[in-house]
C-alpha cells in the first residue's frame, strides 16, 4: 500500500484528490489542512509520498518542503498547485522537492505522478519542457553573442515579467523571492546584456531573440 499525505488549506480539494487517488486500490491517503498540523504528523506517519499545496497561509508549500527535508532528506514531496508552475520551476528544484502535479490533473495523471515520484522519476508538462529547452539553448549556445550565452533560465523568467510591464514587487511575489534578491538579479541581467535600464534590457533581449513576440502579450 502506498501511503500519501496531502496538505492543503482547501478541504474540498483534498477530499476530491483523496477520492481519485484511492480509486487506484493500492493508495491510502491522509489529509491535513495546515503546515503546522502536517509537521506534527509527518515524523510518525512514514508517508511514501507527500503532496503540498503551493500557496497556504503561514507557510507555503516550498517552505514546508524545506522544513520537512531538513529532518527527512529522503522524503518524496510533490508540490500540488493550480497555478502555472513554469515561473517557479527553478525554485522547485532548488528546494529539493521531487516534482509537482497540477490540481487540474486527471485521476490517471495523479496516480502516474505518485508512482513516478516513488521511482525517482519526474513527469513534466510539454509546455514546460519546451520552455526549459528554449532557456537552455539561450544560455548555452556557443554560436550566440557572449551576452546571450551568459543569460540563465532564471534571467529569462525575470525578463519575461519585465516584458509584460510588471513591477519589481509583482515579479518578486510571483517568483517567490525577496525584492532585494530580485533587484540583485536585475543588476546581473543589466551587466550581462550591457544595458542600464529595464526598457533597454527588454529591447536588447528581443534583439538577441532571448525574448519572443509572445512574451510581450
Amino acid at each position: 500500500m502506498i501511503r500519501v499525505l496531502i496538505v492543503d488549506d482547501h478541504p474540498s480539494v483534498m477530499e476530491g484528490t483523496r477520492a481519485m487517488l484511492e480509486k487506484a486500490g493500492d493508495i491510502d491517503v491522509t489529509i491535513s489542512t495546515s503546515a503546522s498540523e502536517a509537521l506534527s504528523i509527518i515524523p510518525d506517519g512514514r508517508f511514501d509520498v507527500m503532496l503540498f499545496d503551493l500557496y497556504m497561509p503561514q507557510m507555503n508549500g516550498l517552505e514546508l518542503a524545506k522544513e520537512v527535508l531538513q529532518t527527512t532528506p529522503n522524503a518524496v514531496i510533490l508540490i500540488y498547485t493550480g497555478y502555472d508552475i513554469t515561473p517557479h520551476f527553478n525554485l522547485f528544484m532548488d528546494s529539493g522537492v521531487s516534482g509537482f502535479v497540477s490540481k487540474t490533473a486527471t485521476q490517471d495523471q495523479l496516480v502516474t505522478a505518485i508512482r513516478c515520484a516513488l521511482r525517482g522519476e519526474v513527469v513534466l508538462p510539454l509546455g514546460l519542457l519546451k520552455e526549459l529547452r528554449r532557456g537552455t539553448a539561450a544560455a548555452g549556445s556557443a554560436d550566440k553573442p557572449e551576452a546571450t550565452a551568459s543569460i540563465t533560465a532564471k534571467d529569462i523568467e525575470i525578463l519575461k515579467h519585465l516584458a509584460k510591464g510588471k513591477s519589481n514587487r509583482e515579479i518578486a511575489d510571483t517568483m517567490l523571492m525577496s525584492q532585494r534578491s530580485l533587484e540583485y538579479g536585475l543588476t546581473q541581467i543589466f551587466q550581462r546584456l550591457q544595458v542600464k535600464s529595464r526598457v533597454e534590457a527588454v529591447v536588447k533581449a528581443k534583439e538577441l531573440k532571448i525574448l519572443l513576440s509572445d512574451d510581450f502579450l
